[in-house]
């Protein structure tokens, strides 16, 4: 593991795999917020699937210091040998870190890498059926390994993270979330050409019926929508003091196939969504593309250029707005 006091600014992770023996991954800090692309797997007969790019935006905001981290990996190399009923297997992941950076950071280092440990391989195997069970047993492993980390610190590493998760395997997305990061996923009625946003994650705060009385049942209580009058969200990775008091590392997975009439997917955490609401932050995508859309004119930006610009211009305006939060805002073009 890295030394994390060394590093300074956020953790950019993306996975590339130069040869398949052995699979490289490489974490890049403090690198430049250049479009990160992700394609499907050619040659495949059996299914058309779709292309993503991702962009990514991260702003400090009002704080001393950015806490988020977030990862972009094209895991095919990673899991091999790949399972036969599987093409592509990508990974987008935003976590929002609090009282420090190591647990976002080693979130976006490990969480994937327990993922693919777990996935069913070899012939015959079903990813879809497995798939549900693989991400619950990586999220529980990545906490479990951070908590004995920060516990043989002195003192005690105190730091926690949500983490807001996309697998897509081939067109299929499985969504985990843990804390009140979002994903958005925006997609196109055929009917009327209006855009609609779905909700592929649930926030978990101690204001939650079920979240409360969890905490309450382990002893814990909550004050001014806090655990303890502290903890601001009922689920995370670290956040080891407060364990013990019902907080739990255990995500809510989602499935969700992507469909011809969807455009992108939108991760964020909390610091975008206090300034903009789900619908506000889909339709200010959507309204720059469609305003700066290209033409036949010479100049005219193509269009991921547009989501380039768009994923970063919703950070800035989240900033405008008054963000005193971390903002990261992570966009994936679903290519058609």
């Amino acid at each position: 593991m890295m030394n994390f006091p060394s590093l300074l600014g956020p953790l950019v992770l993306q996975c590339r795999h130069l040869k398949p023996d052995p699979p490289t991954i490489n974490p890049l800090i403090n690198a430049k917020r250049k479009r990160q692309t992700l394609t499907a797997v050619k040659g495949s007969t059996r299914k058309r699937i779709l292309s993503l790019k991702a962009h990514i935006a991260e702003r400090r905001g009002e704080r001393e210091e950015l806490q988020d981290a977030h990862s972009i990996c094209d895991l095919n190399q990673d899991c091999q040998p790949m399972p036969s009923d599987l093409s592509r297997l990508s990974y987008f992941a935003v976590f929002d870190g609090h009282g420090g950076t190591r647990a976002s950071r080693f979130a976006a280092q490990n969480l994937h890498r327990n993922i693919v440990k777990k996935i069913p391989r070899g012939e015959g195997s079903s990813v879809d059926k497995g798939m549900k069970r693989c991400i619950l047993d990586a999220f529980k492993q990545t906490d479990e390994d951070f908590l004995k980390q920060a516990a043989s610190q002195k003192p005690a590493w105190k730091d926690g993270t949500t983490a807001i998760c996309v697998l897509v395997a081939d067109n299929i997305l499985y969504i985990a979330n843990l804390g009140d990061s979002r994903a958005l996923l925006c997609r196109i009625n055929n009917e009327n050409q209006k855009h609609v946003v779905l909700s592929l994650s649930r926030e978990h705060n101690p204001t939650q019926y079920e979240e409360r009385m969890r905490i309450q049942k382990a002893g814990g209580n909550v004050r001014d929508g806090r655990v303890l009058g502290v903890l601001e969200v009922s689920r995370s990775i670290g956040d080891g003091q407060y364990k013990r008091y019902g907080v739990i590392s255990t995500p809510e997975v989602k499935r969700c196939p992507l469909t011809d009439s969807d455009r992108f997917i939108l991760l964020a955490c909390d610091g975008l969504f206090k300034a903009f609401s789900a619908e506000e932050a889909v339709t200010f995508i959507l309204t720059h593309i469609q305003e700066k859309s290209p033409s036949a004119e010479d100049g005219q930006p193509d269009l991921d250029s547009l989501y380039e610009s768009a994923c970063h211009r919703l950070a800035n305006e989240a900033v405008r707005r008054g963000a005193a939060d971390n903002v990261t805002v992570l966009l994936v073009q679903i290519q058609h």
